[in-house]
């Protein structure tokens, strides 16, 4: 894909529900790349690990009487739907980043596997195919702190 047609791509509106679609989402990614978490928290949390869109703020719900929120450290929240359980964002809470699990979206076909994080934190009983970009949690926590 040319860098145009990657810019071009990334304001792509992406729209799509929760299970029982009491929660709409409509959002603008920073990409179509797509990245996997390993972290024991987002293992736990959907049973392996989290395949998500970056996007920023440009993040829009309807049904927000059906969304509950858990802060899961002093940084970050994650939402899922009151209804069906549905997974919905992870959240940084200071930078209002979010992060959509991809699965979530309709047009699930044009996304692209490209980096995965705290590959530090993954088990050994699953691999993945695709060559990426690895970062172990300390890489990560070294990129958002700014160090």
């Amino acid at each position: 894909m040319h860098l145009w047609e990657e810019i071009m791509e990334s304001r792509t509106e992406h729209s799509g529900s929760c299970l029982c679609g009491a929660v709409r989402v409509t959002a603008r990614a920073k990409s179509n790349s797509i990245g996997a978490c390993h972290c024991t928290m987002c293992r736990k949390w959907g049973g392996g690990p989290l395949f998500a869109a970056e996007c920023e703020s440009a993040v829009d719900f309807e049904g927000t009487e059906y969304i509950s929120t858990f802060d899961s450290s002093e940084w970050a929240e994650r939402g899922f739907c009151q209804k069906c359980g549905t997974h919905l964002f992870y959240r940084l809470k200071q930078e209002r980043h979010y992060a959509i699990p991809v699965g979530l979206f309709d047009d699930s076909d044009q996304w692209i596997f490209s980096e995965q994080i705290f590959i530090d934190q993954k088990p050994s009983f699953y691999s993945f195919a695709q060559e990426t970009k690895d970062l172990t949690g300390e890489e990560v926590f070294a990129l958002y702190s700014g160090d």
